[in-house]
């Protein structure tokens, strides 16, 4: 880890001992998006590594709840803080918008195209620990916090029903999470996507067979 990242994180850690603990939205969910970000980066030109190192450490600085009637503004308030911080920081000034924009459009309900580099690969990186096993183990956790069952014994497949994945964790595969890899803005977060997309069907079979 960086100084500068060591920083950033030190302050995440500081604005969040503020706010309610969310285990999917944690300091080991930002290591493993800058995990994701190195990955794809290294496949993509020109990448500005100060501002994608940046916009990583400091995307959910702001986070509020999956009910929060404010969640699509969750990355703009983001963005807003984190260029506040970073300009405290010493961070360079003719950099900041881009860190800004990075931010802002890496959520999914915020519905930002990304317009650069940085952009695009920090939506992509994010996105990717919404699917795989960790993924599952997330989506489980935050169903289970907002009263989420796992699955509707009668109907786990919704064939007789709608998608309802307010009620029953599994529909949040066909409602939102298996249409991820679509999105991806890069080739090498695709392949990722899809590689993890695919053991998330595979686990689905699994667990049909088990409670069938």
């Amino acid at each position: 880890m960086t100084e500068a990242a060591a920083r950033y994180r030190a302050h995440v850690a500081a604005v969040w001992a503020a706010q309610p603990a969310d285990g999917a939205h944690d300091l080991g969910h930002l290591a493993r998006v800058w995990t994701n970000a190195r990955l794809i980066a290294l496949d993509e030109p020109e990448v500005d590594w100060p501002v994608l190192e940046a916009a990583v450490w400091l995307h959910d600085l702001i986070n509020l709840p999956k009910n929060s009637p404010d969640r699509a503004r969750a990355s703009r308030l983001s963005a807003d803080a984190a260029t506040e911080f970073l300009a405290r920081d010493g961070f360079a000034p003719e950099k900041l918008p881009a860190v800004a924009h990075a931010i802002a459009a890496h959520s999914f309900s915020a519905q930002i195209t990304p317009e650069t580099i940085e952009a695009r690969i920090l939506q992509d990186a994010d996105r990717l620990e919404a699917l795989g096993a960790i993924g599952l183990a997330r989506m489980f956790l935050i169903s289970g916090r907002m009263g989420g069952g796992i699955v509707d014994m009668d109907d786990p497949m919704a064939q007789n029903r709608p998608l309802d994945d307010k009620s029953f964790a599994l529909d949040h595969l066909e409602v939102k999470l298996l249409g991820l890899p679509a999105t991806m803005q890069t080739r090498t977060g695709r392949l990722m996507a899809e590689e993890r997309a695919e053991w998330m069907m595979s686990f689905r079979t699994r667990l049909l067979a088990e409670i069938s």
